[in-house]
């Protein structure tokens, strides 16, 4: 059987080799394309790095690799429009690709439902205005943030140079006795190979931004193989049709 392609919109430079990781591990491929737009995590400019344009061109730009499935890479370049409106931008991307098409945000909320996790903790590098919106986009879904923190990174080439350790201390520093799960939500930091490592420690579920894009990317494409080194998501093959 042909493994799947699965092909991601991934803003600017940063953790895009979580991708390349993930393929090793999952035998799938995972082309990525990059968009560029102004690299700060501020509202007006997560509007324009989301916009139809700019994921019309990320689709045109692996339409060479036919992708069977296109998850835009980015959080809060989706969780920005508001829940709604990251559901018509990945129907838009859909109808630009020609294949089933989500995004970071949708993959979260899809992630947890796989898991059954209806509270989380949020570990966010994001400015408390963008975190806030986060909030908001998961308690549309039924999903409560029993704490959040925002680490009030401005742009997303910082959070890529964050190393195994700070991610780690950032995971231990803010999780949350009640939640069920922790969730890191920026495709920015590299977070693939810490993962077994944050479970452990927390002695909970950990969803972090690269992790549940490539799981819904392979959900689309109905592939649900597990892989315990990518955490408890992706540990039993767990599977959740529609968002």
């Amino acid at each position: 059987m042909q493994a799947p392609t699965v092909g991601f919109i991934y803003p600017d430079h940063a953790a895009e080799d979580d991708y390349p990781l993930a393929a090793a591990v999952l035998g799938a491929r995972l082309p990525v394309a990059h968009i560029y737009g102004t690299d700060l995590h501020a509202i007006p400019e997560l509007l324009d790095l989301g916009s139809p344009d700019k994921l019309r061109h990320g689709a045109e730009l692996l339409a060479p690799q036919q992708p069977d499935a296109v998850v835009w890479a980015c959080t809060s370049g989706s969780f920005v429009y508001g829940p709604e409106g990251a559901r018509d931008q990945a129907r838009a991307l859909a109808d630009a690709a020609e294949v089933p098409a989500s995004s970071t945000s949708l993959a979260f909320v899809a992630a947890a439902r796989a898991l059954d996790v209806r509270r989380v903790a949020i570990a966010a590098s994001y400015p408390d205005e963008v975190a806030r919106l986060f909030v908001e986009f998961l308690a549309d879904a039924g999903i409560e943030v029993v704490s959040l923190s925002s680490a009030g990174i401005d742009t997303a080439a910082e959070v890529g140079t964050l190393t195994p350790a700070q991610v780690r201390e950032l995971a231990v520093t803010n999780d949350h006795p009640d939640a069920q799960a922790l969730l890191i939500p920026d495709t920015a930091m590299h977070t693939l190979a810490v993962l077994p490592e944050l479970e452990a420690a927390l002695g909970k579920t950990v969803l972090t931004a690269n992790q549940v894009t490539i799981w819904e990317g392979l959900r689309l494409v109905g592939s649900t193989a597990p892989a315990a080194s990518l955490g408890t998501l992706f540990a039993e093959g767990h599977s959740y049709v529609g968002h």
